[in-house]
């Protein structure tokens, strides 16, 4: 069965994608959320006040495996199926996430208690280097040709629902009282994970393999026996273009919310209701314009899209700052809203877009391992980098807004420079048709 076709249950695919998606990153962002609000005063209390500096850069040590686990599942999702993939990493992460709920803190253990923190994020990492690309790979081979984009936005738009039940999550918990939120109330997040996580593997057990990979299966000649170094070798821009492509959104992604949720209490003052409060309501926007430019995405190009977003990124890495420095909380409300904006749009294009740039053959291999290895470049660093540049400036903001827009604009580049993807059928090798592509166009410039 070619792709494109959507007779295997087209609903229960998008569900398991979406699903399985927002109880994932529910789980990798309630640790993003404790790291700048909890761990730094029960994990690192004895750093010499820099606990909050280094749970957040505890957070950047799990995209450390990321790109481990992108090589070792991507090969996997070549080579044996996209569905058995997309049930293990679920459990991996799930695993990690209540074991953190468990631990022991450092007044009770002393320095096992941060080893084994940073021991269950490199768990988390290594299950998320390719749940994410295993859920968008589902989609994107399941889906119609002239709506690859909107069916492919269910998996971003889940990660953001994943991120707003996270915050949500910590709202609710901090309305404890401070004493008992800091003993056990920021636990129960990470506990919460194992109903949650339960029913993200009943949803998965009850799909389908994709027809791209079915076909494949069924032409044993057709599997690559090296598909993570054929991405690299067959087409290295493309893959070079995922790379660049991650570093503004996946950096935003991170260093608004996660920074700018860290800025917001400990800097500026705000208090820590009211900023989950308003994180949680900002991921509403980013659902909505992932989903809505991933749909014009169909009409229009991946790559016009993908670069308004990171050069829109770019226009608001100032105002950012400007509107949670005025202390206001409507216009901390703008501030989050206008930063999910910026990563909605890129976000919700990229799923189908980085889907469209691999051969079926070698998709889960490029896909994850590049996307992974530009986390590890972007993501991963952002909260910390920002935080110590912002000790730096003796409380100013302004490097890390310059570092912002450094972000977009290698971005926006790297996406001008890639093929244009959403055309293409994606159940047969489009790498010959893309290097043309791009030899055309380079030399009409």
């Amino acid at each position: 069965m070619a792709a494109g076709t959507a007779e295997k249950h087209p609903r229960k695919v998008i569900v398991a994608s979406c699903v399985g998606s927002a109880l994932e990153w529910y789980d990798f962002f309630i640790y993003a959320t404790a790291a700048g609000l909890v761990f730094g005063k029960l994990f690192f209390a004895d750093f010499g006040g820099k606990g909050t500096l280094i749970a957040l850069a505890t957070f950047g040590v799990g995209f450390i495996a990321r790109p481990f686990g992108g090589l070792f599942f991507g090969y996997l999702g070549d080579r044996i199926g996209r569905k058995p993939v997309l049930l293990i990493t679920l459990m991996l992460v799930g695993v990690g996430t209540v074991i953190i709920g468990l631990l022991p803190t450092y007044e009770q253990i002393g320095i096992w208690a941060p080893i084994l923190l940073v021991a269950m994020r490199l768990v988390q990492g290594f299950g998320a280097g390719a749940e994410y690309t295993g859920a968008v790979i589902m989609l994107a081979e399941y889906a119609p040709k002239d709506k690859r984009g909107f069916w492919c936005s269910f998996a971003p738009a889940g990660v953001g629902l994943g991120m707003m039940m996270a915050s949500g999550a910590f709202w609710l918990v901090s309305q404890l009282p401070q004493e008992q939120f800091m003993s056990w109330g920021w636990r129960l997040p990470f506990l919460a994970s194992i109903v949650i996580i339960a029913f993200g593997l009943y949803v998965r057990f009850r799909i389908d393999e994709t027809p791209v990979f079915e076909n494949i299966a069924k032409q044993p000649e057709q599997k690559s026996k090296n598909p993570i170094i054929e991405s690299v070798m067959k087409q290295p821009r493309n893959f070079f273009v995922v790379l660049g492509a991650r570093l503004a959104e996946n950096g935003f992604g991170y260093l608004f919310p996660v920074f700018g949720l860290s800025y917001a209490v400990n800097t500026l003052g705000f208090p820590k209701d009211q900023s989950l409060f308003v994180l949680m309501t900002s991921y509403v926007i980013q659902i909505s314009c992932c989903i809505l430019f991933a749909s014009l995405s169909d009409r229009i190009g991946r790559r016009p899209v993908y670069i308004a977003g990171a050069l829109f990124g770019c226009l608001i890495a100032f105002p950012f700052f400007w509107l949670l420095e005025s202390k206001s909380f409507a216009a901390s409300i703008a501030a989050f809203w206008l930063a999910q904006m910026a990563v909605g749009m890129m976000f919700g294009v990229q799923a189908s877009y980085f889907s469209e740039l691999f051969g079926p053959a070698r998709r889960f291999s490029g896909f994850a391992f590049a996307r992974e290895l530009g986390s590890l470049l972007a993501g991963g660093p952002a909260p910390a980098l920002a935080t110590a540049m912002v000790s730096w400036a003796s409380g100013s903001s302004w490097p890390v807004a310059i570092y912002a827009i450094f972000l977009g604009l290698c971005t926006a580049y790297a996406v001008w420079m890639g093929p244009e993807t959403y055309r293409d059928d994606i159940s047969v090798d489009n790498a010959e048709t893309q290097a043309a592509q791009f030899q055309v166009r380079t030399q009409a410039a």
